[in-house]
């Protein structure tokens, strides 16, 4: 029945839409055509008022209804031809009821067949309309950004009821209405062209121009005040900045106050430098350091060397680990940042107020604060886990003796690299996820030439395995149950690290008692801006998401920062659009954009070029002629959507493809470029040589065959 119902309503929505198209009856609604008929339109009023005013209540909900052009022309003529009261009541009820209509055809053709096909990327929207969807509708009609028909197609498709959705709108739409009501009674009054330039008429459309700005303001105004309702704003600041966390994005934060000669509080509970100095791209990059060195040596054969067996001295490589904190830590220290103007300070911060925060029972005040307090390891809750001595990557770093059997639980981009890292360094490593495969964001090959590459080094890989308790046993060991499809099986190890992800530091904060909201996800909710729902308080790196890397926490926190200090004069919008990251195993794996895996969920039409390394010169040379570049583009064009590169030295390599993506150079300029012999960036070449070869024009070349044969007698 109500399918029955739907195809009645949509051939009847279809079959006006024709009409109005074959009768061309938008020639009636442009402005040219309503002033040559307004004299005939007043005389007719004057005769029939209430049949008029019926007749353009009923066209014009028929035409906002249908989504059809000319709803803006129809509210000047409506001032035009009833003045401002009378039309500003008719126009605003009949825009509003044909919004309505709009919004109940498109919930009742498309809002089933959206919700099922997409169920899973509008869990957030959904959840976020139900707890502010009234104030988001309000917002888009008193700001017009979007046409009005896009919203109201659009709104029927999420958690709204009609009612609702009914009166907001004709709230929200009231002021805008009203502006382009009054510009037609304007437009009413032109006796000619001189007319024009007639101060009443000027007027009205410098409201039309300067409307959407001054709504903005007053929303945000209105967001503001709603959000600071209840504190207390301090008379004078401390600061015109504090940063709570001194990681990468906090650093760069208060880098970039100090800069523009803004004074700026960093407060750090722990050590400088946060997580990536002390736990995390730093240290292990060292020790992946060490342990491919540990692995070229027991290679030495290959390049025509003889060496004895390899002997590692694990603690040595954990010290020279330590060592190369120390070295680095400078850049990062009290001191460097205290000699560049931030006032660094020692302590538990917790915001009191949206302007305060107190530190170790001490108030500081500024004007604007910046969260970046990042994250820490997520240890899963599994049966006896808090009865063993695990490592996590924070504590990893601690360790001076090598365990002989090490079994890491997670098989991402942390756990891939410490396990490796690990087999290298002569520990027996058993490698075990509950996800199908490992670096499971990745698409399938990559996954698999990465698998195959770390069971080649001797670790066992334990796929779609799911732990189910630990347990001390005597000898200092540990004794791990698990799952898979074979059933259950026990593992027995000494030490267990776990890299199941990261959870952030949102918790004693004081975040939820000045109102900043948290996410599903755990994040502190930010909009385009970095700014969170406390319009003084922003947040940057790993604190916010989507992407923790230290590169995008760098990037977040220039956003932040600027957008904080200098917002009320021109904000800035954090670009996503381009963003690269890296696994640090052997094949490194870097990517930049889609991959096919992305793009075949979010449902987007690609073209796969793919150059193997294994022919590149440099790569033979080297030793590493192994891995891959596969380069997405756009269906019959060159630009490119993403790249994936797997082998030696791919995250310096995918380089060339961020650039070329940030600055729209597709795959034909890449190939006219001269890359130097022998060099591994060569093969970003070839990949782009490989897509034009795919493309080569067929029939072209077979005349020009033709020609030279010619040539030839």
């Amino acid at each position: 029945m109500l399918r029955n119902k739907r195809i009645i309503i949509l051939l009847m929505v279809l079959m006006a839409i024709a009409l109005w198209w074959y009768l061309d009856l938008g020639r009636y609604l442009q402005l040219q055509a309503m002033q040559d008929s307004l004299s005939s339109f007043r005389r007719y009023y004057d005769d029939h008022p209430a049949i008029t005013a019926l007749a353009y209540f009923a066209i014009y909900v028929v035409v906002t209804g249908l989504s059809l052009p000319g709803a803006a022309v129809m509210t000047l003529a409506g001032g035009a031809l009833f003045g401002f009261w009378y039309g500003l009541l008719l126009v605003s009820f009949a825009s509003t009821v044909g919004a309505t209509v709009a919004f109940s055809v498109s919930r009742l053709l498309l809002r089933d067949w959206v919700q099922q096909r997409f169920s899973r990327q509008l869990v957030a929207v959904d959840a976020a309309f139900e707890r502010d969807g009234g104030f988001y509708l309000f917002t888009l009609r008193l700001v017009p950004l979007f046409p009005f028909f896009v919203i109201n197609l659009v709104m029927g498709l999420l958690p709204i009821s009609s009612w609702r959705f009914y009166w907001i709108s004709q709230l929200g739409m009231l002021a805008g209405t009203a502006v382009f009501v009054n510009a037609g009674t304007q437009l009413a009054r032109l006796d000619s062209v001189a007319g024009i330039i007639s101060p009443p008429l000027l007027f009205s459309f410098i409201l039309l121009g300067v409307f959407p700005l001054l709504a903005r303001l007053l929303v945000s105004r209105i967001q503001a005040n709603r959000a600071l309702k209840g504190f207390k704003k301090p008379g004078q600041f401390d600061d015109n900045l504090i940063v709570i966390g001194a990681g990468s994005a906090g650093l760069v934060a208060s880098l970039i106050a100090a800069t523009v000669n803004a004074k700026v509080s960093l407060v750090e509970r722990h050590r400088m430098g946060g997580d990536c100095l002390n736990t995390g791209c730093v240290p292990s990059k060292a020790l992946i350091r060490s342990a491919r060195i540990a692995d070229y040596l027991r290679r030495a054969p290959e390049f025509g060397l003889a060496t004895g067996p390899v002997q590692v001295d694990f603690t040595e490589v954990m010290q020279r680990v330590q060592a190369i904190i120390k070295k680095i830590e400078p850049h990062d220290s009290v001191e460097r940042f205290t000699s560049l103007g931030v006032n660094c300070i020692s302590g538990s911060a917790r915001l009191v107020s949206p302007w305060e925060v107190e530190i170790d029972g001490k108030r500081r005040s500024a004007r604007n604060i910046i969260v970046a307090a990042g994250a820490r390891p997520r240890v899963p809750a599994i049966t006896g886990i808090e009865d063993i001595d695990y490592l996590t990557s924070d504590t990893v770093w601690e360790l001076r003796q090598a365990p002989e059997h090490m079994l890491v639980l997670g098989a991402g981009p942390i756990g891939c690299e410490l396990a490796q890292a690990m087999v290298r360094l002569g520990i027996r490593v058993t490698l075990v996820t509950h996800a199908k495969r490992v670096l499971p964001r990745e698409d399938v090959e990559v996954s698999q030439t990465l698998q195959c590459s770390l069971e080649r080094q001797g670790m066992v890989v334990l796929t779609s395995c799911e732990p189910l308790a630990f347990k001390p046993i005597s000898g200092a060991g540990v004794c791990g149950e698990f799952r898979d499809s074979q059933g259950t099986r026990e593992i027995h190890f000494d030490r267990l690290l776990i890299a199941t992800g990261r959870e952030t530091n949102v918790e004693q904060l004081g975040l939820n008692s000045v109102g900043v909201e948290i996410t599903d996800k755990g994040t502190i909710l930010v909009d385009d801006y970095m700014r969170t729902s406390v319009p003084t308080v922003f947040a940057c790196g790993d604190i916010a998401g989507p992407y923790q890397f230290t590169h995008m926490a760098s990037h977040q926190a220039w956003y932040a920062t600027v957008n904080a200090l200098f917002g009320r004069f021109r904000k800035f919008r954090v670009d996503y659009s381009i963003v690269p990251w890296a696994t640090f195993t052997d094949p490194e794996v870097a990517r930049v954009g889609l991959n096919e895996q992305d793009a075949q969920e979010q449902d987007i039409a690609y073209e796969v070029s793919q150059y193997h390394l294994d022919d590149l010169d440099r790569a033979i040379a080297d030793g590493e002629a192994h891995g891959f570049i596969k380069v997405l583009t756009v269906p019959g064009k060159d630009r490119i959507l993403g790249a994936t590169i797997v082998g030696y030295h791919a995250a310096e390599l995918v380089n060339e493809f961020v650039l070329a993506m940030k600055h729209n150079i597709g795959l034909n300029r890449i190939l006219s470029t001269i890359h130097i012999y022998p060099t591994l960036s060569e093969g970003n070449k070839f990949l782009a040589s490989e897509w034009r070869k795919a493309r080569k024009p067929e029939k072209l070349l077979a005349w020009v065959g033709r020609y030279h044969s010619w040539m030839r007698g």
